[in-house]
């Protein structure tokens, strides 16, 4: 996600100085609320100027608070913004509500297919700006992230991707969803296929040092979780085997393949 970034540099004009401060975002409909003191020497207030995207905003800012406009500029939500907001160095205006410049998701999913080999393609509309999509898997009865895909945040023609996941034995169930500065998540519809691939086992059942995955009784590599007796997570990766010789001696609880089963360190 893009966040909003503060600027504060000086601009020396002939024998007086100014300040400025800018600010980035996407718009998203709303306008900045500017807090605007009055000028230390007494004369009129901070604010001098405000650009937007180099475009200088009409009047409006001889107030302690104005609005910057942006019906002015013929802007389309989504669209980056930049602005700039000069102003006497004695004194420093506020923006007051800069989280309206953060892109927020209001993507629809057009299509959504997964293949059997397990490529993930979907189509959207309706992006407001440039948020990551999460590539969700079902397993270990949750939702676990399994890739990310940068949005195009395009909202007047459809955006396309597709993302490569790693099969676990049997059904694979999927999703994309997003998650914007409210933290809310907003998620896709589900899709499923099943793999032709073996159910992988774990050995041995009390472990010194490691725990071997095998498939068709050959080395294979997993997506693998463990957690402790109170849950906590111990160690986690993909891989063939995983190394516990560190893990003090107990029950313990590992995720792999699809499945979830309990062990003991010895």
């Amino acid at each position: 996600m893009k966040h909003i970034l503060f600027l504060l540099f000086l601009l020396f004009l002939g024998n007086s100085v100014l300040a400025a401060l800018s600010i980035e975002g996407s718009y998203q409909g709303k306008n900045l609320i500017v807090q605007n003191p009055e000028d230390p020497d007494g004369f009129g207030f901070c604010a001098t100027k405000v650009t937007v995207n180099g475009n200088i905003m009409p009047g409006g800012i001889g107030a302690s608070a104005f609005e910057i406009d942006f019906s002015y500029f013929n802007l389309h939500i989504g669209q980056q913004v930049f602005i700039v907001i000069e102003h006497n160095s004695g004194c420093a205006p506020k923006i007051l509500n800069p989280e309206v410049l953060l892109p927020r998701s209001t993507f629809k999913v057009a299509e959504i297919i997964v293949s059997a080999s397990g490529k993930l393609s979907w189509k959207t509309t309706d992006e407001n700006g440039k948020l990551p999509f999460i590539v969700e898997q079902y397993r270990w009865d949750k939702w676990v992230e399994v890739g990310q895909v940068q949005g195009k945040g395009k909202a007047s023609a459809p955006n396309i991707y597709d993302f490569q996941v790693i099969a676990h034995s049997g059904q694979n169930t999927i999703r994309v969803v997003q998650i914007d500065h409210t933290g809310s998540k907003r998620t896709s519809k589900e899709v499923k296929f099943t793999s032709n691939l073996p159910e992988v086992k774990k050995n041995p059942i009390k472990v010194k040092e490691d725990i071997k995955f095998t498939a068709a009784e050959k080395p294979v590599e997993t997506k693998y979780e463990i957690y402790d007796a109170y849950g906590n997570i111990v160690k986690k990766g993909f891989g063939s085997s995983v190394n516990c010789s560190a893990l003090v001696k107990g029950a313990y609880y590992i995720n792999f393949d699809n499945k979830t089963e309990k062990f003991v360190k010895s």
